[in-house]
């Protein structure tokens, strides 16, 4: 298939086959892909759970508004922010680029200097909101990956994600959820799969300048 012919297959899956693991080697592309999302400044604010266990995701069920798809699916996937961004993330992310593009202090310093000020300069509230977007552009990428790996997924906001973050005490690892995203293979009786898209005619949704 082509890239347009993927996207045009994928659906939010309603029904898993509860019966079909996605492969080891289909998890770690999922998470090569996850890993590779572009986001702003280059910081990874981000982190990504991966459950696999049924049981732990059982437990999640009455947390996502009885939505079945948490368990059913292969494997579970909650994008997470960080509850602290500070100038310890911009440290370390200089750190990373000096260890592996051998970039002089003296070019780096500007740069480092400027994000620095940045950070400090965002509230609480601003720095949450600006890292949820970047999730929101990491579920994207996942998205479109799945759709070209025939992996299918679920894009999730239903979810209460205080109840969520208690639930598998991501307070310990600073964390909190802001999406979820089950993905496995679709039941060969979703009604879903079947249903034709519902897309405005690209003469509506594209101005050409």
């Amino acid at each position: 298939m082509t890239i347009i012919d993927n996207l045009k297959w994928r659906y939010a899956t309603k029904k898993f086959d509860s019966s079909k693991p996605l492969s080891e080697t289909q998890i770690q592309t999922l998470k090569e892909a996850f890993n590779l999302t572009a986001v702003s400044y280059g910081l990874q604010t981000l982190k990504m759970v991966v459950v696999a266990d049924k049981t732990i995701r059982e437990s999640l069920v009455e947390f996502s508004y009885g939505q079945r798809q948490v368990v059913d699916a292969s494997h579970l996937l909650i994008l997470c922010i960080q509850n602290e961004i500070d100038e310890k993330d911009v440290e370390d992310h200089f750190d990373a680029v000096k260890a592996i593009r051998n970039t002089p202090d003296d070019i780096l310093a500007p740069f480092k200097t400027q994000m620095k000020s940045t950070i400090e300069g965002m509230s609480s509230d601003k720095k949450i909101n600006w890292a949820t977007r970047q999730a929101y552009i990491a579920l994207g990428n996942l998205m479109t990956v799945c759709a070209v790996e025939e992996i299918d997924g679920c894009p999730m906001e239903g979810f209460i994600p205080s109840a969520i973050d208690k639930a598998l005490n991501l307070n310990k690892y600073g964390l909190s959820s802001v999406l979820m995203f089950p993905v496995g293979f679709r039941a060969v009786d979703d009604m879903f799969a079947d249903f034709k898209k519902v897309r405005k005619p690209i003469s509506d949704t594209i101005i050409e300048l």
